[in-house]
């Protein structure tokens, strides 16, 4: 499709002979600037160590054994090194024109949510902005959230519950037992609409933060590297989560709530602002806004360290670890990031369902840290993993098939 837009110079719709040929001509062109610039040495040939040194310079970091991963896709009379000619007959009907558009051939990954909203945005070319793709991968990844997110709905709920009771008054079983007895089966999806709704104006509000945060942290045209991006990542999730926080308070507190005692968003909303006042919507707030810094930074390490792990042991003939393997990385990076953020959501989470326990102290953060691991120890900050790592799988598996699925309906052209 990029061919097609790019060659057709008189716009009429049609690519003819001669706009393909000028098409070729100067897409030869640049594939001979972005050769030139490989080739540190000038022997008409790329070696591993040259595209080490390139990926080097633009801010990323590989090792010699990818780099030949990557000769090996391209390098077609098995000499371990990349002539001109083979250079020009890999990318010649490949719509890159730069390095840097080379490099995200080669380095693709899919950004799928699994209802932990912590993590990184994805990345967007100018084209992809351009060209609308951009909105129309967020929307498709909102509609796979949503789906993912109501599909696991139930052990959301049940982890919250434990959370914020304990494991003296819930195990797995009994929880879900009580709460259909309590509510009946539907009440195993309380707060979730609240939990699809918020989906938009997060990703929205994370996606431009990013945007904003990786232009103040990086120069006019300069790579980002992968500690601003960390950086960027980490303030845009926690300008997100400031934004839609209440939404996160009403969600807990519909989901902890007894049968009838709010008949919607609107209605739990208004009788905290009534009985609590604004002040009740942040409570939470600050043991949140810590977490993030931990999740996204060991989320984003894990799964850079997980996914070079494969490509020097496991890859064969590409240096594309391919989706599924991508999706693998990313489900045991966000794992480990929830390992260690875990202590401060289920603080997070008490201080926003306190009120509604009865005879529970209106405790700070310090205060139930202390309450927690002096009467349930260590094991009280990890109240509720167990139905949380629980729907890992299946929300990544149901995000992955809608996701797809919405890119193709949507139109989303692959790179």
């Amino acid at each position: 499709m990029k061919i097609f837009t790019t060659g057709d110079i008189n716009k009429d719709g049609k690519l003819d002979f001669e706009e393909f040929m000028k098409y070729l001509k100067d897409h030869e062109k640049k594939m001979k600037l972005a050769f030139k610039s490989l080739d540190k040495n000038n022997d008409g040939k790329i070696d591993a160590s040259e595209i080490v040194q390139s990926l080097q310079i633009l801010g990323l970091t590989i090792s010699e054994k990818q780099a030949e991963l990557i000769l090996q896709s391209i390098d077609a009379d098995g000499t371990m090194t990349v002539d001109w000619n083979e250079w020009r007959d890999y990318f010649l009907f490949n719509p890159v024109t730069d390095i840097e558009e080379i490099i995200r051939f080669w380095k693709h990954s899919t950004g799928i949510d699994i209802g932990d909203s912590l993590t990184i945005p994805d990345e967007f070319t100018e084209d992809e902005k351009k060209s609308g793709q951009w909105w129309r991968q967020l929307l498709a990844g909102g509609i796979a959230g949503a789906v993912s997110r109501t599909s696991t709905a139930p052990l959301d709920r049940l982890k919250v519950m434990m959370q914020v009771h304990g494991s003296k008054s819930m195990n797995i079983f009994g929880g879900f037992r009580q709460m259909v007895k309590e509510g009946g089966i539907r009440s195993l999806w309380r707060g979730n609409g609240t939990n699809v709704i918020k989906i938009a104006p997060e990703t929205a509000v994370k996606f431009w933060a990013y945007e904003q945060y990786k232009k103040l942290l990086t120069e006019e045209g300069q790579k980002i590297g992968t500690f601003e991006r960390f950086i960027s990542g980490s303030m845009a999730g926690a300008t997100a989560q400031t934004f839609i926080y209440p939404m996160e308070v009403l969600k807990t507190r519909l989901a902890v709530g007894k049968t009838g005692q709010y008949s919607g968003m609107y209605d739990c909303g208004k009788k905290i602002l009534k009985h609590e006042g604004l002040g009740a919507f942040y409570k939470g707030y600050v043991p949140n806004l810590l977490g993030i810094i931990p999740y996204a930074g060991i989320d984003l390490a894990v799964y850079e360290l997980l996914k070079s792990h494969w490509l020097d042991n496991f890859a064969k003939d590409s240096a594309n670890p391919g989706v599924m393997v991508l999706l693998g990385c990313g489900a045991l990076s966000s794992t480990c990031g929830q390992l260690a953020s875990y202590p401060l959501a289920l603080v997070r989470t008490r201080m926003q369902a306190q009120a509604m326990v009865e005879g529970a102290p209106q405790l700070n953060m310090v205060g139930l840290f202390r309450r927690i691991i002096s009467k349930e120890g260590i094991p009280g900050l990890y109240r509720g993993i167990t139905p949380n790592f629980m729907k890992v799988l299946p929300a990544v598996g149901i995000s992955y098939v809608v996701y797809e699925n919405m890119k193709q309906t949507l139109g989303v052209t692959q790179k």
